[in-house]
């Protein structure tokens, strides 16, 4: 919650997360009891949920969402849903996802080898995995490399899809968050396709570093990526080879792609930025004059 000062009254109840398997059932009671906005921060409808076994707990996500003065929404795959379902009255604003720093990371010179960065578990990451495969097969043999930072319980496979690529794959393990820094600025480009991320922060970090990012058009991976064009999902991994190529070839390519990247990052995606969005939020629900 927001406090005015020490022993002064609270001002705004503010939760993060509301959705079918976390509803908050505290935020909109105290508010109401207290009588100050309540606000959301990311929360999620989905109605489909109202029935079948999460059904309680969606009942209850809902009506949590239904009581929030105002949204903030960080995706624009959520905001549909939540305008649909928005009662009268109710606002909402965007609060584009961001990095928790106030200035950009050092960048590097962007000639070293193409970077993935992603956990190793069964499902949609080891779909992106599989896209990664099947688009180096598409590539020259001998025009690239390839890192890879992560690990999980689906490792074995992702090495099983990598073998055909010999040592032109490189297996960087699970990084700590203070070594990622530096295994960005060592890479030239990421390479993720994104299948059903939420919208990723690996894409938000990478072109911190001035990375020129290769991924598909997907919801939720578009809302972090700078501007241009990405591949469809169904264009698969011809798509995702095309985009690669002049990337791999072309270094002032590369560099002008990650300047780009770099600056859009910048000016939409770190901590003043989301400090003001959020200010201007309870500007608009009078917790601040």
């Amino acid at each position: 919650m927001i406090q005015r000062g020490k022993d002064e009254d609270w001002r705004a109840w503010i939760t993060y997360h509301n959705y079918y398997k976390a509803p908050d059932l505290l935020g909109p009671a105290v508010s109401k009891a207290l009588g100050i906005p309540y606000l959301q921060v990311e929360s999620t409808r989905a109605r489909k949920r109202l029935s079948g076994p999460w059904a309680g707990f969606a009942q209850a996500a809902e009506a949590a969402a239904d009581a929030a003065d105002l949204i903030f929404y960080i995706t624009e795959r959520d905001a549909e849903a939540l305008r649909r379902d928005a009662p009268e009255g109710q606002q909402l604003m965007h609060l584009p996802p961001f990095l928790p720093q106030m200035e950009l990371p050092p960048m590097g010179d962007r000639t070293g080898p193409m970077l993935a960065v992603g956990m190793m578990r069964p499902g949609d990451k080891l779909a992106s995995y599989t896209l990664i495969a099947q688009s180096l097969a598409l590539l020259p043999k001998g025009a690239w490399q390839l890192h890879i930072a992560g690990d999980g319980a689906a490792r074995a496979e992702v090495e099983t899809l990598m073998t055909p690529f010999g040592h032109a794959v490189t297996f960087l393990g699970a990084q700590p968050a203070e070594q990622m820094s530096e295994v960005y600025q060592n890479a030239g480009l990421l390479f993720w396709p994104g299948v059903n991320e939420a919208f990723g922060l690996a894409y938000l970090e990478a072109q911190a570093h001035g990375l020129p990012v290769v991924a598909q058009n997907r919801p939720g991976v578009c809302d972090v990526l700078a501007p241009g064009t990405y591949p469809a999902p169904d264009e698969g991994p011809e798509g995702l080879a095309r985009m690669l190529t002049p990337l791999l070839q072309d270094s002032m390519h590369r560099r002008t792609t990650g300047d780009h990247a770099r600056t859009h990052v910048g000016a939409r995606h770190l901590l003043p930025t989301a400090a003001e969005n959020l200010r201007q939020g309870l500007m608009t629900v009078g917790v601040f004059p």
